[in-house]
């Protein structure tokens, strides 16, 4: 063969070569990128093609799908009571991405989730019928604390100890998820939205941790006895009043002046939240004894999904004795969402046994079979022994019948709970935010509920856990315990 057809032929070879590994790594890698990338139009109509699956509360769906009147786009999301379960639900927008149970089981709702496909869809590449999510929550339980809630900025977190099925996942103010659905109208909503300074799409249930105040003293109590610094909830204890930081000069008070705070039990220092108790309580324990009682009950969980991934809630690390002390009363760098606080809640009320919290009981396939059960999923850690638990839900139920927490009580119910109150801002110039957490029980029924209100139109001085808070809690609880 002539040597400059020889060369040609071996060239020509190349290219085809070339040609080939690049149609490959086209077809195989960047044809999933692309077809994956959040601009590809294709994907927005494959997806509104057909009606979407359904998030169903107490048997009934939430959400529905709507066909639309122009455009490229058949279908477009629909909400019930969006603004009620916007929490839950979060939004599937022909705009924007997906946010909570709308985003995790996004492929699940619109049938592209491979659990979903039959031979024949797998043969045909047709696009199997879309599941369903079965959520957990009480639709009574959701609306009571709502409708609690009100015009205040909150969040509430309801629970059933015994079992983990989270019942409600309230936060105000809310939004309707039906504003964002429609490629049309959904700009301006997100505008509106966003530009709010009250910030509606934040989850604060789930996703915005705060200070918790002095509901943390339940779990500073809890430390104290498991480690045998006290040995039950009615001995004295050290605590001189007022308390002196270690290491500076900074005395600290007790909201109440009068209350018999010096040297007083842990039922008494919880009954009157005794500042001076439970700083003074921290110190003696040490911040890693406290620091691994907290994250027995979940905090600096970096991987808290319910399924929704929940912010962490964060015990500090590397302080000297006078944060420490601030710690052991909910202050300096502890931050917890209601959800946490809900959790400490249930983890006492159930013998000192933490379920893990979910949203979701079970989601299924279009024909109703189940793929996840996810209450029979739910593992169980024991945070205290049986004996702290006992200890604390008496000293928690003297705080609703005698002390700080008396908005709570509920005729023919068992309920415990812990106020807080939580500084903040420079100088403690903030309005506080008032926290309350509880549990109830009743004709074999119990429920854990959390509640923060960042900001009402109460005056400042009036802004209490007791009186902004535990009410909420309350009709929580009663929803959720009615027959």
């Amino acid at each position: 063969m002539n040597k400059t057809i020889r060369r040609s032929a071996v060239l020509t070879l190349l290219l085809v070569f070339a040609l080939l590994v690049r149609a490959t790594w086209v077809q195989f890698y960047e044809g999933t990128a692309l077809a994956d990338d959040k601009d590809n139009r294709r994907n927005a109509i494959a997806t509104y093609a057909a009606p979407l699956g359904n998030i169903v509360v107490g048997g009934d769906a939430v959400t529905g799908s709507a066909r639309t009147e122009s455009g490229d786009l058949a279908y477009k999301r629909t909400y019930k009571d969006g603004e009620l379960y916007a929490a839950v639900t979060g939004y599937a927008s022909q705009s924007y991405a997906p946010t909570q149970l709308e985003g995790i089981y996004q492929d699940l709702l619109n049938g592209t989730d491979t659990r979903l496909k039959t031979v024949l869809d797998t043969l045909t590449h047709e696009r199997a019928d879309p599941g369903d999510v079965i959520t957990t929550i009480d639709p009574d339980v959701q609306k009571a604390a709502y409708e609690a809630l009100g015009d205040k900025k909150g969040a509430a977190v309801a629970i059933d100890p015994a079992t983990g099925r989270i019942l409600a996942v309230v936060s105000t103010p809310s939004y309707d998820p039906s504003a964002l659905t429609d490629a049309n109208t959904a700009g301006a909503a997100w505008k509106k939205l966003t530009a709010d300074p009250d910030k509606p799409l934040t989850n604060r249930a789930l996703r915005q941790p705060l200070p918790p105040g002095s509901t943390f003293k339940l779990v500073v109590a809890a430390a104290a006895l498991e480690d045998g610094l006290y040995s039950s909830v009615d001995v004295r204890t050290d605590s001189p009043d007022p308390y002196t930081l270690p290491g500076t000069t900074t005395e600290l008070t007790n909201e109440n002046p009068g209350a018999p705070c010096e040297n007083a039990s842990i039922r008494t220092a919880l009954q009157y939240s005794c500042n001076n108790v439970f700083a003074r309580m921290a110190v003696k324990l040490g911040q890693d004894k406290v620091r691994a009682m907290a994250e027995k009950f979940g905090f600096d969980d970096t991987e808290q999904d319910v399924p929704v991934r929940a912010y962490t809630s964060v015990y500090p690390t590397g302080m000297d004795e006078s944060s420490t002390a601030l710690t052991g009363i909910g202050q300096y760098d502890v931050t917890a969402t209601p959800l946490q606080m809900a959790m400490v809640s249930a983890a006492i009320a159930n013998d000192g046994k933490l379920v893990a919290p979910h949203m979701v009981a079970q989601i299924t396939d279009g024909g109703g079979d189940v793929l996840e059960d996810y209450d029979a999923r739910a593992g169980t850690e024991r945070v205290v022994s049986a004996s702290t638990a006992k200890q604390l839900r008496s000293a928690m139920e003297t705080v609703v019948e005698d002390g700080t927490g008396t908005n709570a009580r509920i005729d023919g119910a068992t309920v415990g709970g812990k106020t807080g109150t939580a500084q903040h801002g420079e100088k403690n110039s903030k309005t506080p935010y008032a926290w309350f957490t509880s549990y109830g029980k009743a004709g074999g029924k119990e429920v854990a509920v959390a509640v923060v209100v960042e900001q009402s139109d109460a005056a400042r001085s009036e802004v209490s856990g007791n009186g902004l808070a535990a009410p909420v809690a309350k009709a929580a609880m009663e929803a959720a315990l009615r027959d």
